[in-house]
């Protein structure tokens, strides 16, 4: 490819709107471009390494059995209201009517389709087991699309799904695809950690993030140094704070004017942050209130308190009227004497506290000497780990302080079980002739994603540096003047030497001064720039810059082909 033909419109400014730095090179190097809020195009730079990047995860995929399919985006509701996810997906979902009223949603992702495909395929265990993936767009009607690619409402991504006889067998599936995720991203040239994950709205059983270590990251990590867990902290099981013993002290109620925050509290009763109860009040779809109490140096997890409150699927701040009819006035709420209309959720470390501060639901009042395993009504609360992890705490799996760290979430795998074949009745024969249910797993990774996350952990002020392999050119020969016909002969040669080789050149055969290629060449991020000068003309020596840290090497026209492709080997 020559420049002189390339679609790539560079600039010198970002966007006001960006705020990653991801979103800002990308726009800048020429590699998409906005038509709406959280819809982009991608030009062919962007393109050439989005397709790089679904070569990789195809060899992956096939290497692990997948085979490739292709379905609609365009998908019935029927499958949706069979699955009981039709309503639970929530505003989401991008929902349409087709000409005679029969309704449709473009596909936030393919459970449904592809367990109602195999359920009227697959009849016997013969066909198992079974992984069919696909590389299409998804859709979902973001309330803030931002961050360029990183949250969007159009996406390109690669979906698996397993079929299996029995849990052996998906667990089987469900390795096979963990391995290939770790290839992958592998060999995209990121820095990953696969970390325990919440399932959210896909349901079902165990699952892994795979996450790329970046500060921009809007992931956060608990990971152990001693050993090898990490998790999101979402999902970050936490094991119950004990309390020192002491003497347990009776329940006042005293006054607490304008103290409707717990540091106003601490600081007004002068009592440490461990010392107090904080509350955070939901509610749900049904309107439901739901009222988490952690410690006060603690934060409420809502995925947590999703997963421990029966038939709540989306949480959203409670008002002052839905508190007011619990008999509760915010700022000031606790477990006693709450109104039997709301669903008390106590973190599990609060069960441990003795003497400690809560809400009187009234305003200006606090309890004090609150012992919550003695003062709360045990058959009105359910107790849980709803707390969000946070630096220090013991590692679940041996003991050792956590750390912290943010990261881009590019994949997930998930065990689906019997979660959707049993609601849509996907069944085949077993070898005793019995019907049985699939066992499913299903596998995700967004494309677009891992191409933003890859520049989020390889740039510089100058621009981007592509890991080899997913950069949209591998190597870039620049002519210092290409009116000079000496000078574009002699790259046009190197040019054509390095792509007979089998590298991934391009050719700035574009008659701009040599410092705007260079710019060009940093911003957009090529691994090697070899450029052709007057010095090359008199020497015979061409200078080669390797991108990442920006080394200046010289080679004899002779071997400049060889020792190209040797550099790229270590790039």
């Amino acid at each position: 490819m020559r420049a002189t033909q390339l679609y790539a419109p560079t600039l010198r400014e970002s966007p006001a709107e960006a705020e990653l730095v991801s979103h800002k090179l990308m726009y800048r190097a020429g590699l998409i471009r906005k038509a709406a809020g959280g819809l982009y195009s991608y030009l062919p730079l962007g393109w050439r390494t989005m397709k790089k990047i679904m070569q990789i995860i195809r060899e992956e995929m096939d290497a692990k059995g997948g085979q490739e399919v292709m379905m609609p985006i365009v998908q019935p509701a029927e499958m949706w209201q069979e699955s009981g996810r039709w309503a639970v997906y929530g505003d989401e979902m991008m929902r349409l009517k087709d000409r005679h009223g029969r309704e449709f949603a473009l596909g936030p992702t393919h459970e449904e389709m592809i367990t109602t495909l195999i359920r009227d395929e697959v009849r016997s265990y013969k066909q198992l087991p079974l992984m069919l993936y696909q590389i299409q767009n998804k859709y979902r009607d973001e309330i803030r699309p931002r961050f360029g690619l990183m949250r969007s409402r159009e996406f390109v991504m690669k979906d698996l799904y397993s079929f299996d006889r029995d849990v052996d067998g998906m667990n089987v599936s469900y390795d096979k695809m963990y391995d290939a995720y770790s290839k992958i991203f592998t060999r995209c040239g990121l820095k990953f950690r696969a970390v325990e994950a919440d399932n959210g709205a896909i349901g079902g059983g165990h699952s892994h993030e795979f996450t790329v270590l970046a500060p921009s990251g809007e992931s956060s990590i608990a990971y152990c140094t001693a050993c090898d867990y990490a998790a999101s902290d979402e999902k970050a099981p936490l094991n119950p704070i004990p309390a020192e013993a002491e003497e347990l002290r009776p329940l006042e109620k005293v006054s607490t004017p304008d103290c409707h925050t717990i540091e106003l509290v601490k600081n007004f009763l002068h009592v440490p942050i461990e010392k107090t109860i904080k509350a955070v009040a939901f509610m749900d779809d049904d309107e439901r209130l739901i009222v988490a109490f952690v410690r006060g140096d603690h934060d409420v997890n809502e995925i947590k308190v999703l997963n421990v409150v029966e038939g709540a699927n989306h949480l959203y701040m409670a008002g002052e009227k839905l508190i007011a009819d619990a008999n509760s006035v915010a700022g000031f709420m606790s477990p006693i004497g709450l109104a039997d209309s709301a669903i008390v959720v106590v973190d599990q470390t609060v069960m441990q506290m003795s003497n400690a501060v809560a809400g009187a639901n009234e305003r200006d009042a606090h309890f004090v000497n609150v012992t919550p395993r003695r003062d709360f009504d045990a058959g009105k609360i359910i107790v849980a780990d709803i707390r969000m992890v946070q630096a220090g705490d013991p590692c679940p799996h041996c003991g050792k302080p956590l750390s912290m760290t943010r990261g881009i979430e590019v994949g997930q795998v998930f065990t689906l079980g019997k979660k959707y074949s049993e609601a849509l009745h996907a069944t085949f024969l077993d070898e005793d002739g019995k019907t049985k249910t699939f066992e499913m797993g299903c596998y995700g990774i967004g494309v677009g994603r891992t191409m933003a996350a890859a520049i989020e952990q390889n740039n510089d002020a100058d621009g981007i540096i592509w890991p080899r392999a997913i950069a949209p050119f591998e190597v870039v020969v620049v002519p210092v003047n290409a009116k000079d016909a000496a000078q574009l002969n002699l790259a046009t040669e190197i040019y054509d030497e390095l792509a007979a080789a089998g590298v991934d050149v391009l050719l700035d055969d574009r008659t701009e001064r040599a410092g705007v290629k260079f710019k060009d060449c940093d911003l957009i991020g090529y691994p090697l720039r070899v450029t052709v000068s007057p010095k090359t003309l008199a020497s015979g020596d061409v200078e080669v810059k390797i991108r990442r840290g920006g080394q200046m090497m010289h080679f004899a026209r002779g071997e400049l082909v060889t020792k190209v492709v040797e550099l790229l080997e270590t790039l």
